[in-house]
């Protein structure tokens, strides 16, 4: 049934078999989510895997590589077949590394989906509790409030001050008005629909108990997305710039290999053998894998941030996150423990403490739960020390709500800083409870408890005594009421909250975790400002911020007031003078988020809240609290904090340096091994040899024994231990800055003289058991292969010696040294190997030049790094 919203809601109700008290049981639930599916979108389905396999064969190399094969029978008349097989296997066996690879990254991606998916608040069996959105079937009763995201359709049954953001649905610029209503017209557009929700919607204002009428492609975004299903995840920056370089570098092979094969015409070599050569050398040697390898590394980097308590949505922030130079963090619940416990409750003159804890108590959305065999507020951390602080006090907020039942409220917001109720009072009339900051609250106070009128002086003694306390670190709530004899025409701001009694002042405390300091301490060494954004007191937020090493002399501190009066220009220049902003508005973190970004700073930004969204999203890391943060604040973000602690953003911070630094390593471990093969073949065709010193099935042999398992498990290398202590990365920064192209250069350089210095010898110096020149081939060969899987071991880390980093602490490595060694002494030992490959037996002098040879480079990188060290000192 499409047209919910024009029957009553007891129709509803009947329609959709449900309960408006207690919801469905568990098993109905059941039984409808198989009924109706899970309430997930659908989405494009993957192709096959045969599909895959033959978008394999496309690549334009691969294509040449094929006609290679069939050019090598046509040529030899069919006697050259062992070579076309060899070559036909090698691109079945990289066509399957490459599925394997898509299939481990979006095995890792779609883990990734599961641990991000969203919550949504259920009544089953009378009993609230919190379910898997798409674990949501029609006839289920949700409970919603400010910042969720709408998991479903649903009808509205009770709210309050409900308002729901719909421009994604409707193109409404404003949040539109809720209420439940019945006998809307049928035919009504989505628009004016008032008394129904819509799914991937936003709540922005109030309160509401609703029951879910469609799910999944059911649902009005679900029509939407079965006429334009989504296309997929799309490629990340890093991997649109390692497809361009990687697209660079293949033109330049190419271009190689068409003058390698003009100067082997020049020089009246076969036809067909350059060409052959000059084809399998473009094929090994452009690193056609590069891209699959960077998603396949950032994959599985995020699944180790999950381990340490960082979801990342989207794989662009692992990268982003290496050149993070600022962090903007929340003080309650990120650098502090969330676990707020009232220290103090101050009255001034006729008032008394039991009136303000409950006053406090009833103008609260915290409830009383048990937990661990106690009873604890759950909630608002603030509003549920208030509950405790009563609840200790013999005040019991279920008992006070029975005695006092709530009749209105204006809900809290960022803007106005209060949060008002209305209750019938137990011998009749009513009272209106506010609490909210003191400064404001106390603006609308006109007298003090017993009806004395609330003098300037006793505001100064008020005043005074709320700075005390903020100075103590102590959060403190004002509390207010008034009574009335009936209630108001309207349950607004303007109506309730003026002409107040002013009850008292409430001081909590939440105190720091005991890790962020140390945390704090890395972010200094590791060259990232932390910077304090935080709607609490200025001088409560000081004293935290001092408490952690935030606040350091020479700094300044800042409230959203004082931002009014500057100008964004001046903030710009003035904006590294402050390390604690208080009092301030989503607006206001808006502006400081672009200041520093003025400024060339990667700006990660943290937050919990629906006024946090916007800053989220103009950040470059938006870091949503996975536990007190919103839907919309989760949605806005880059990555979700699983334990809300500040200290697993350092964590993820070092982890994406390491990330990236992997990448740089793999494209470092490729790109020199590429230029060493280049080398070997073009200086040996240049310098007219009488043979080539590889054939070119070797040549095809190198690129899957080389390119694939050692520059994976460098990929997996791990984080190096003082990767945290270096300056950010300027995310402008060229990938081949900082001398690595250099680097490049030279290591490629000597892995192809190395080759071509095994070839002259067995050619001319070494003799063996084989014939000189096929004993120089395979000298070459083994050479070459041997020398990159040793290299590998040389790039793990550009300024650590092996032995201090653990010549084998990375796993990885050690298998894929072992597997690609086992493979290549099978080409160069087993004789049906043998003569496939075109390799002879070796002497045991060649063998010990050859290994002597390969393991050069361990030796020459170790000795320039440790020049490179005592260089600096």
């Amino acid at each position: 049934m499409s047209a919910w919203h024009s029957i009553t809601a007891a129709q509803v109700l009947s329609e959709l078999d449900t309960s408006r008290d207690r919801g469905l049981t568990g098993a109905e639930a059941e039984e409808r989510l198989g009924r109706y599916g899970p309430n997930v979108l659908e989405e494009r389905k993957r192709p096959g895997l045969v599909v895959r396999f033959l978008a394999q064969l496309k690549d334009p190399m691969i294509l040449v590589l094929l006609g290679a094969a069939g050019l090598s029978l046509w040529a030899g008349g069919g006697e050259d077949w062992v070579d076309a097989v060899i070559i036909l296997v090698i691109v079945l066996v990289n066509a399957c590394i490459s599925i394997a690879q898509e299939n481990s990254a979006e095995k890792a991606l779609e883990a990734l989906r599961r641990m991000s998916a969203p919550m949504a608040r259920v009544v089953r069996d009378g009993t609230e509790r919190r379910v898997e959105a798409a674990k949501l079937v029609p006839g289920d009763m949700i409970l919603l409030e400010a910042g969720d995201m709408m998991p479903a359709d649903a009808r509205i049954l009770d709210s309050a001050g409900l308002k729901a953001d719909e421009s994604a649905m409707t193109g409404e610029s404003l949040p539109s008005d809720k209420a439940p209503a019945d006998g809307l017209a049928e035919n009504l557009p989505l628009g004016d629909r008032h008394n129904m929700l819509l799914s991937s919607t936003v709540i922005t204002n109030g309160r509401a108990k609703a029951v879910v009428t469609a799910t999944g492609m059911d649902t009005e975004v679900g029509r939407i997305a079965g006429m334009i299903l989504d296309s997929g995840d799309a490629e990340t920056p890093l991997q649109r710039k390692m497809a361009e370089i990687s697209k660079t570098l293949s033109f330049a092979c190419l271009c190689v290999c068409a003058v390698l094969f003009g100067v082997g015409m020049l020089l009246h070599k076969e036809i067909l053998d350059m060409f052959l050569t000059a084809v399998a050398l473009a094929v090994a040697a452009i690193p056609e894998g590069l891209p699959a390898i960077v998603t396949i590394v950032l994959a599985l980097g995020v699944q180790r941030m999950v381990k340490r308590g960082a979801i990342v949505k989207k794989l662009p922030a692992v990268e982003t996150l290496g050149c993070a130079g600022v962090i903007c963090s929340d003080k309650t619940g990120t650098l502090t423990q969330n676990k707020m416990t009232v220290t103090q409750v101050w009255t001034p003159r006729g008032g008394d403490r039991a009136t303000v804890l409950t006053v406090g108590s009833l103008c609260s959305d915290a409830v009383l739960a048990r937990d661990k065999g106690r009873r604890r507020a759950m909630g608002d951390p603030t509003e549920a020390a208030v509950v405790d602080a009563a609840l200790k006090d013999g005040l019991d907020k279920d008992i006070l709500e029975r005695d006092w039942p709530r009749r209105g409220e204006v809900p809290f917001d960022s803007d106005r800083k209060r949060m008002s109720t209305v209750h019938r009072r137990p011998d009749g009339g009513f009272r209106v409870c506010v609490k909210g900051a003191p400064d404001v609250l106390l603006s609308l106070c006109r007298r003090l408890p017993g009806g004395a009128p609330l003098t300037d002086s006793v505001r100064r003694d008020i005043s005074a005594r709320n700075a005390d306390m903020a100075a103590q670190a102590l959060r403190v709530l004002g509390v207010a009421y008034k009574d009335l004899e009936m209630l108001p025409r309207e349950m607004s701001a303007a109506a309730l909250e003026q002409d107040l009694t002013f009850a008292g002042l409430v001081g909590m405390m939440d105190p720091p975790r005991p890790e962020v300091k140390e945390a704090v301490k890395q972010c200094h060494a590791a060259g990232i400002r932390p910077v304090m954004i935080t709607g609490d007191h200025k001088l409560t937020a000081v004293s935290v911020a001092r408490e952690l090493d935030i606040f350091q002399p020479g700094d300044l501190a800042i409230t959203g007031a004082d931002l009014d009066f500057m100008p964004q220009e001046m903030l710009e220049q003035e904006v590294e003078k402050f390390a604690v902003y208080a009092r301030v508005s989503p607006e206001h973190k808006m502006r400081i988020v672009k200041a520093w970004q003025a400024r060339g700073k990667v700006v990660a930004m943290t937050g919990d809240g629906v006024n946090d969204a916007p800053a989220l999203k103009a950040a470059d890391i938006g870091c949503a609290m996975g536990v007190a943060g919103t839907d919309v604040a989760k949605g806005a973000s880059d990555m979700i904090l699983t334990d809300d602690n500040f200290a697993t953003i350092v964590s993820a911070v070092e982890q994406g340096r390491g990330i990236y630094a992997n990448i740089k390593k793999a494209i470092h471990y490729l790109l020199s091994c590429n230029i060493g093969e280049m080398l070997t073949i073009f200086l040996a065709t240049a310098l007219d040899f009488r043979q080539m010193p590889l054939v070119p099935v070797q040549l095809l042999w190198l690129n899957l024994v080389t390119d694939s398992l050692p520059a994976l498990a460098l990929g997996v290398e791990p984080v190096e231990k003082n990767v945290i202590e270096h300056k950010p990365r300027d995310a402008g920064e060229k990938l081949f800055a900082g001398g690595f192209a250099w680097r490049l250069c030279w290591q490629g350089c000597m892995v192809g003289l190395l080759t071509l210095c095994a070839f002259f010898l067995g050619q001319y110096i070494i003799p063996g058991p084989s014939d000189p020149a096929a004993a120089a081939n395979t000298m070459a060969f083994a050479t070459l292969t041997i020398c990159q899987l040793f290299h590998a071991f040389d790039v793990r880390s550009e300024e650590e010696s092996l032995l201090s980093i653990g010549l084998f602490s990375n796993r990885a490595m050690n298998r894929a040294f072992l597997v690609g060694m086992a493979m290549q002494l099978a080409v160069l030992c087993l004789p049906p190997l043998q003569a496939v490959f075109s390799t002879v037996p070796l002497s045991g002098e060649q063998w010990g030049a050859v290994l002597g040879l390969a393991a050069a480079p361990v030796v020459v990188c170790e000795l320039t790094k440790a020049v490179s060290r005592w260089g600096r000192g």
